[in-house]
């Protein structure tokens, strides 16, 4: 069973009607398509992001492009004059061509190539892109895609045993050449892997794994203190006054900014009297007791002044956690709170524009709050 409602291409009767038209020159991505209906998902955080732990830990063939190429965060690039020793260099993940047998060269309709993903957080998945990016004639007829929840650390021999289960998130369906393909998930489970296959045998660009982080209460309580707002430990990002630079769930990524545009930063506001504005949700309820805002290299671009407010519930009144405080660019700023602050949502203003880089909400979830989490973790396993 497929939990993928995209609209599936149909199997052409001329099995290259899929491909995109050989590279003629100039920019290479003037010719690039988009299929599928990612709206829905396209603002969720990728589960596979290098950035939060994920990995491609195997594949059955990477005879022309590593694996581990399908989730550099960049789009992938193009360079025609580029070939090595086996041929053609590409940017992103490529097996040689199956074969079958002498008297039947093809391969056999069951043949397919795969690679296993780690989530870098496990998760409910919304939706996937596979991306064939430069793939023009040597993408994959169709592609498919499994999950499985394995906890721990398994190894690729682990999550290959007999006894895993995989879900069948996408059946075998075809894709286009050098076009982002999208599709979104139906599946109400957590996830932890993902295996895409590709029939029988190609090129896949990139891979996006689009979802909502659902983090182990257990873990969480062993932890005690933690950030209420990190993707890691399932705060989302709900909306935003102005994404125009880049996307405000990175102020809730791990680790610290490398350079400027590694945040959240906003194109200038001209409307006296107006600021910008991000909203969060965090996992469930928590205390906040500490606030860290990183305004890391953003230097003559930082906002100049913030203030976190909070809201507990959906519909509650939001009350003042920092009032409006002035930053320093290129500066992280630590704020201790003089009365812990209960909350489920947060909402940071920037006046009257300008980035923030990170932001780290310090504390631990209310009892309401673990059980709200148990409940929802429970509800997922399945």
């Amino acid at each position: 069973m497929t939990t993928s409602d995209a609209t599936p291409l149909e199997a052409p009767e001329d099995p290259h009607a899929n491909d995109a038209a050989p590279y003629s020159g100039g920019d290479p991505y003037a010719d690039y398509r988009h299929f599928g209906d990612t709206e829905s998902y396209a603002e969720l955080v990728d589960l596979a992001d290098r950035r939060l732990g994920a990995g491609v830990i195997a594949a059955n063939d990477e005879f022309f492009a590593q694996r581990e190429n399908l989730l550099v965060r960049e789009p992938a690039v193009f360079d025609p004059e580029h070939f090595g020793h086996k041929g053609k260099i590409m940017d992103g993940w490529e097996t040689r061509r199956r074969r079958g047998t002498a008297d039947s060269p093809f391969p056999a309709p069951e043949d397919h190539d795969w690679a296993i993903v780690r989530l870098g957080a496990s998760g409910v998945i919304r939706g996937i892109v596979v991306d064939t990016a430069h793939f023009r004639g040597n993408y994959p007829q169709r592609v498919s895609v499994q999950a499985a929840c394995v906890e721990g650390s398994p190894s690729p021999e682990d999550l290959l045993a007999a006894d895993v289960k995989w879900e069948e998130l996408i059946a075998p369906t075809p894709v286009r050449g050098h076009a982002a393909n999208g599709f979104t998930i139906t599946s109400e489970r957590r996830h932890t892997h993902l295996r895409l296959c590709q029939h029988p045998d190609g090129g896949v660009a990139r891979l996006r794994v689009h979802g909502e982080v659902v983090p182990d209460p257990e873990w969480l309580d062993l932890l005690g203190t933690f950030d209420l707002i990190s993707v890691l430990n399932g705060g989302t990002y709900e909306d935003a006054s102005d994404k125009f630079y880049s996307s405000p769930t990175q102020i809730i990524l791990p680790g610290t900014s490398r350079k400027m545009d590694d945040g959240w930063e906003n194109r200038r506001r001209r409307v006296h009297g107006t600021n910008d504005w991000v909203r969060f949700r965090l996992a469930a309820q928590g205390a906040i007791r500490a606030v860290e805002i990183d305004t890391a290299y953003l230097k003559g671009n930082s906002a100049g002044w913030i203030a976190l407010s909070g809201r507990n519930g959906d519909t509650g009144e939001w009350f003042d956690i920092i009032p409006r405080t002035r930053l320093q660019p290129d500066t992280l700023h630590r704020f201790k709170l003089p009365a812990q602050a209960v909350a489920t949502h947060v909402r940071l203003d920037a006046f009257p524009d300008g980035g923030v880089a990170r932001m780290r909400l310090h504390g631990s979830l209310t009892e309401t709050g673990r059980d709200q989490l148990r409940a929802r973790y429970a509800e997922l396993k399945g």
